[in-house]
């Protein structure tokens, strides 16, 4: 053996030998010894028998082309293996331009040059989920738009003045994609949501100045239009401007939160508040230098009387009642706020809990744990089988299945790492009353495979989540120790304890000992008689056993590796193993070993000896770990849960009284990972956060006010609102998630807003009441507050109206 490889391996090289000169013209020498395939293979010369016949390699050995040992397979629909491709993306690139130029490159060059019955089957295409995201949320932005339009013509009943409102948004949305494009912002479903969101409040800043110039230009036409028009138009900008500033600056600095979130999280949501503080921030600056400039350009012509509103008439007559009776009796109403306030703990104490609600990509994705060890034989056929069951769904247009590994060495999966696409139709095409929840609790009955745990997800979802946690399922459990065997035990129990919490799916411990290995223990003493290192007797089991790539041919654009070992048949058992032959130096013992061919030569030297293997070695079967993780400085092993019909908060509650029952060795622990980890994070992140953001919305609304008492009146509104808010989301059964918080942050941000207007409208009164004098007593108090909040319900209603219409989108 030893001679075969040093022959291949000095039997392929080129070489150079500088340049000669004949007859003025200089040649550069070259040495031509290149193996070029298996016919120069066949040829290489051994050795000699003495007599100058060679023996060649072809002589001694089977020399064939064949494939390298597999460690990874694909699958589609059931019907049998198929070769894959991966495309993978820059990190920073556009995802959608990047697919686009693949599949045009695949149509151009790659599908006109494929042989004959060969063709090319896309099975993930993130395109379509891409298209169909934005393509929704620019017809949801148009239609914000137009509601927004409607609304101020409504109230206001003039087209001109409304006019000035729809102008600013277009402009106030241009500036933010303006600012994205320099960020390095992509357009996508999160940066365009936070534009989306914004609209309503984008344009509250100008609907209020807007109508306050109407009240003036009411109040000037009564006294006859003494001045000028464009004065009173300036004059009723100053006296809101610097309140809506502020109230839109509370708004942007409310999303503060945002982005001090980390991870996956932040990662999701910071586009979100970026375009939404663009948009806030741009709309607010437009609020005081546009919009004043575009009031005296559009803000003409005949202005119909609030009093001759069908739409203000109606509001005062159903707002000025309750205004009466809650100013009748102050502490009742209070009282009442308050009791409602304290009835609101239930449905937050009952409400779930979830890092992100679910986002539908139109895949599922299908990622199952079985055993180790199984071979790729036995791997095929379980992925074939699964691939058959699912694609029997009617759901289900397509299912491509991989095992194992890609060529590649970012892609290190071992063989029992299954991950399976599953593109499901249009829901059109679904079985009335089917549901993506509902589909994989059927899938998941028809695949109750023994040794099998299933996991369903979909395919962005479970990358972001394996990059984050390296936990597949929406919880994971990892116990670290210092044993193997110790944490495979603890995570067997830890698995048949969760099994029994209501709701959950599969659970599956790793099985980290349970790898099977062929072990040659080496006996030193053994190998000394015969003069032998470990490192010899290693290269055989290298080599003769494993093979090992000696050298690779060079055939045009071509490669190929040159693989030495012994023949099937004399390895495929622990006895053939026991009988490979090792060389022996020449003056070793000849006692105990097999003599070579040839006697002893003429100067008595000993013989070349070969010695079987079995008498250097213990060759055994054992069991052992397959993959060795560690965190922290200590081993680690991962248990995999997958529920259903369930809030992730309220399962990992309920699970861990389960596994707080058992009994886990001192030095070693568990941590909670997964969807959960990070839920646990950000919630962490947030308690610091938002008494912060606080502080700075109590400081800006301060400095607006300057009063400490009407800055308290306008933040404690917040807390009542947020009671329809928790009932809304207890009655509709949602789940609170990071996606709920960053809109109850949005909420609060607004809900300061409509405090400030509202404060700035009851000041505005009692400043005109003083300023007439008719602030003479109690009743004349009264009657300028319910001037204030009445007489100017239109640009209250006007500004929820328009971020309602909004969001109904």
């Amino acid at each position: 053996l030893m001679a075969v490889m040093e022959a291949v391996k000095k039997s392929n090289r080129d070489v150079e030998g500088r340049v000669l000169e004949f007859s003025g013209i200089e040649y550069m020498i070259r040495g031509r010894g290149y193996i070029k395939g298996l016919k120069d293979l066949a040829e290489i010369a051994v050795s000699t028998d003495g007599r100058g016949t060679p023996v060649l390699l072809k002589d001694v050995a089977d020399i064939k082309l064949g494939p390298e040992i597999r460690r990874g397979l694909a699958e589609l629909d059931g019907q049998g293996e198929v070769t894959a491709g991966i495309v993978v993306v820059r990190f920073g690139e556009n995802v959608l331009h990047v697919i686009e130029r693949v599949k045009e490159r695949i149509k151009k060059d790659i599908v006109p040059s494929l042989p004959k019955g060969v063709e090319i089957v896309t099975t993930y295409d993130r395109s379509d989920l891409i298209e169909r995201s934005i393509d929704t949320l620019k017809e949801e932005i148009i239609k914000l738009s137009i509601a927004v339009s409607v609304v101020c013509i409504v109230f206001l009943f003039h087209l001109p003045s409304a006019l000035v409102v729809i102008l600013t948004l277009p402009i106030a949305i241009l500036i933010s994609f303006i600012c994205m494009f320099y960020l390095g912002l992509t357009s996508n479903i999160m940066s365009l949501s936070g534009i989306a969101i914004a609209i309503g409040a984008m344009v509250d800043a100008s609907i209020i100045m807007v109508e306050n110039a109407h009240k003036k230009l009411e109040e000037w036409e009564e006294a006859g239009r003494p001045g000028n028009r464009t004065d009173v138009i300036i004059e009723a900008a100053k006296e809101v401007g610097p309140s809506l500033f502020f109230a839109l600056l509370v708004i942007s600095v409310g999303f503060l939160p945002v982005f001090t979130l980390q991870a996956q999280a932040g990662r999701l949501f910071k586009p979100l508040a970026y375009t939404k503080t663009f948009a806030m921030l741009f709309s607010s600056f437009l609020a005081v230098t546009l919009t004043p400039v575009l009031m005296t350009l559009f803000v003409r012509g005949k202005i119909r009387h609030e009093d001759r509103n069908p739409i203000s008439i109606i509001l005062r007559k159903l707002y000025e009642p309750v205004a009466a009776i809650s100013l009748r009796f102050r502490k009742t109403v209070i009282v009442i706020a308050l009791i409602i306030m304290a009835l609101t703990a239930y449905p937050f104490i009952k409400l779930g809990s979830e890092f992100m609600p679910p986002l539908y990509e139109g895949t599922l994705f299908y990622m199952p744990v079985t055993v180790p060890a199984a071979g790729i034989t036995e791997v095929s056929k379980l992925l074939q089988l699964q691939d058959r069951l699912l694609k029997k769904f009617p759901e289900v247009a397509q299912v491509f299945g991989k095992a194992g590994r890609a060529e590649t060495a970012t892609d290190p999966a071992p063989l029992e790492m299954f991950e399976t696409v599953i593109n499901l139709k249009p829901e059109a095409q679904w079985r009335p009353g089917m549901t993506v929840e509902t589909l994989k609790n059927e899938m998941n009955d028809a695949l109750s495979i023994p040794g099998v745990a299933n996991s369903f997800t979909m395919p962005i979802k479970a990358r972001t989540d394996m990059l984050s946690t390296g936990i597949r399922t929406p919880v994971g459990i990892k116990v670290l120790g210092a044993n193997l065997e110790e944490l495979e035990r603890i995570g067997k129990e830890i698995e048949n304890a969760v099994k029994d919490v209501p709701g959950t799916r599969s659970a599956y411990a790793e099985r980290v000992t349970t790898g099977y290995f062929l072990d040659f223990n080496i006996n030193r003493k053994e190998i000394a008689r015969y003069g032998l290192s470990v490192d010899d007797v290693q290269e055989i089991v290298q080599t003769a056993v494993g093979g090992m790539n000696l050298t690779t041919t060079v055939e045009g654009r071509q490669r190929y590796p040159v693989n030495v070992r012994y023949a099937r048949e004399l390895r495929n058992d622990v006895e053939k193993l026991k009988r490979v032959l090792v060389p022996v130096k020449m003056g070793a013992p000849s006692s105990g070993g097999g003599m070579g061919p040839g006697g002893p030569s003429a100067g008595g030297a000993r013989p070349l000896l070969q010695v079987p293997m079995g008498q250097l070695a213990d060759i055994r079967i054992v069991k052992g770990p397959t993959a060795i993780k560690s965190e922290e400085g200590l081993l680690s092993l991962y248990v995999y849960v997958d529920f259903t019909g369930r809030d992730v908060g309220g399962y990992v509650d309920d699970a861990k009284k389960k596994v707080a029952s058992l009994k886990i060795p001192e030095g070693y622990r568990l941590e909670w990972s997964g969807e959960y980890e990070y839920l646990v994070k950000t919630h962490e992140r947030l308690k610091v956060v938002l008494p912060l953001t606080a502080l700075i919305i109590f400081v800006l609304i301060f400095l607006n006010t300057k009063s400490i008492t009407k800055t308290l009146i306008v933040l404690l509104a917040v807390p009542f609102s947020l009671v329809g808010s928790f009932w809304l989301l207890y009655l509709l059964d949602y789940n609170m998630s990071i996606a709920v918080w960053v809109g109850i942050i949005a909420l609060a941000g607004l809900d300061a807003e409509t405090g400030v207007v509202m404060l700035l409208y009851l000041d505005l009164a009692h400043e005109k009441w003083r300023r007439e004098g008719k602030l003479n007593s109690l009743q004349d108090l009264r009657e300028s507050v319910m001037y204030g909040a009445v007489k100017r319900i239109r640009p209250k209603m006007m500004t929820v109206s328009v971020i309602l219409a909004g969001l109904i989108p």
